[in-house]
């Protein structure tokens, strides 16, 4: 575990359950469990599983020019943010290209929470925020306990009283086990799910809790590595692993467009000014590749850095794929030269196997979102 300076609450709970704790932005992470991580899928597709996603960076931004400092940063309206609500956010430097994605939790009127990965959004934002009215707050002490899977709703509706009422992208204060804690509605599953801010110190209980108390329900603990799995399946990009920072162009610095990532979306309709902006509206339709969907044949799942043909030529990369032995599908994330990002256009894989595959449509899984926001 090298240079990791962030400390789980829970790392000694990952090491019992076969961890051996490898980094991620500086804490010591779960990417695997002695378990099959078949199984863990399984358990969030089908029931629940509880993940320790507290890697994640959080940092509280408060104060009257918190809301400015947000709207020029990202590329969401923060104006339409209203306390109890979240919205996912996308971030670009000066040439309109990506460097980082987040959730933005509005606290309070001046006071907002954003949750980032492994981009430089945070370093970005606490240079933005010298010289503002803006206290910026790294918060290690609040850990994140992601609760994903379909029987998440009725484990919690047992102890969080209101919780099936609460909308996708909000979030409520309440208590579980008797301990003070934020739940939001959010995953990076594709599943209806929760995630369980709570202070470092109540993280063990809540943990134990949910594992002792869930049984019932076939809730297991899942490893960090699961999610590359579910993500595959649900169109969930992490960075820098579906990136030009992972796959370069030979003669272009690395950076991509929301346009190329499919991430426009993430640009709210009503958005005025911010960084990168210009340049993000004058790069559509000047796309270089298209992140789409490989659906490969066999019952193997390819690896990162495997190459796409067609026509004789390399088309595109492989970023993430996985195997599902609930669908009987090799599935997998690609960079694809733009004229192959199309439904069925036939291609061959080739690296850590051979076989053929047809150009998908993304998400894999259910593609109208219906199951993440569910109600009731």
């Amino acid at each position: 575990m090298a240079n990791s300076w962030r400390i789980s609450a829970l790392a000694e709970r990952h090491r019992t359950l076969g961890s051996k704790l490898e980094d991620w932005s500086g804490m010591g992470t779960a990417w695997t469990y002695a378990g099959d991580l078949a199984d863990q899928h399984e358990a969030i597709r089908t029931r629940a599983g509880l993940m320790d996603v507290s890697g994640l960076k959080k940092v509280h931004y408060v104060g009257p020019h918190a809301e400015s400092l947000l709207e020029y940063a990202t590329s969401r309206d923060i104006s339409k943010v209203y306390p109890g609500k979240s919205v996912y956010a996308t971030m670009l430097n000066e040439a309109g290209k990506f460097v980082d994605d987040c959730v933005i939790y509005r606290t309070g009127p001046n006071a907002f929470m954003v949750v980032h990965g492994s981009g430089n959004g945070h370093e970005m934002l606490v240079r933005s925020a010298q010289g503002r009215q803006v206290a910026v707050l790294f918060d290690d002490d609040l850990h994140d306990l992601s609760l994903q899977g379909p029987l998440a709703v009725d484990f919690l509706a047992e102890h969080v009283p209101g919780i099936r009422e609460l909308p996708y992208f909000h979030h409520m204060q309440t208590k579980l086990f008797e301990r003070p804690v934020m739940i939001s509605r959010t995953g990076y599953t594709g599943e209806r799910g929760y995630e369980i801010f709570c202070k470092a110190a109540d993280a063990p209980a809540i943990w134990d809790g949910i594992l002792e108390q869930g049984k019932g329900l076939g809730i297991i603990p899942c490893a960090f590595t699961a999610l590359d799995w579910l993500r595959v399946e649900s169109y969930l990009l992490f960075f820098p692993y579906d990136n030009s920072e992972m796959y370069p162009f030979a003669d272009q610095p690395a950076g991509d467009t929301l346009w190329e990532l499919g991430l426009d979306f993430t640009v709210s309709p009503t958005k005025g000014d911010f960084r990168g902006g210009n340049e993000h509206r004058r790069l559509q339709g000047k796309e270089r590749f298209r992140i789409f969907g490989v659906l490969l044949e066999g019952d193997r799942a390819a690896e990162a850095g495997d190459t796409l043909w067609a026509d004789g030529r390399q088309v595109g990369v492989i970023t993430c794929a996985m195997y599902s032995r609930l669908s009987g599908k090799s599935m997998a994330i690609a960079r694809l030269d733009v004229p192959y990002a199309e439904q069925g256009v036939p291609l061959q894989v080739k690296g850590s196997l051979a076989v053929n595959a047809i150009a998908h449509t993304l998400p894999f899984d259910d593609p109208e979102k219906k199951k993440r926001t569910a109600k009731g």
